[in-house]
């Protein structure tokens, strides 16, 4: 077999900025399959596909994908466990209803 070669993590900041408001390659995410934490920044991104696949640099578990077509996104987090965002402080907090 062929080992692919891989991005960093920071190459998904423009493909979720686009879906997010916030910086994503700053956010902590838990991998579901080996339990490491860690920023998105650090993932393994494999871009030789229709679309992006985040694995884990850890166990390389699939973490993230995401596939765009001109007029929508699909982005698949099964593999992540949580997706912690820093929030900017200036930014007004909302109110529950």
């Amino acid at each position: 077999m062929t080992q692919l070669s891989y991005l960093d993590g920071n190459m998904l900041d423009g493909p979720l900025r686009e879906l997010f408001a916030v910086d994503l390659s700053a956010a902590t995410g838990r991998c579901d399959s080996c339990g490491m934490t860690g920023p998105m920044a650090c993932l393994h991104v494999y871009s030789h596909a229709p679309g992006l696949v985040a694995r884990c640099p850890a166990c390389t578990a699939v973490m993230l994908r995401l596939v765009r077509s001109p007029d929508r996104a699909w982005l698949d987090l099964r593999g992540a466990t949580f997706l912690q965002v820093p929030m900017p402080l200036d930014q007004p907090h909302p109110r529950p209803l």
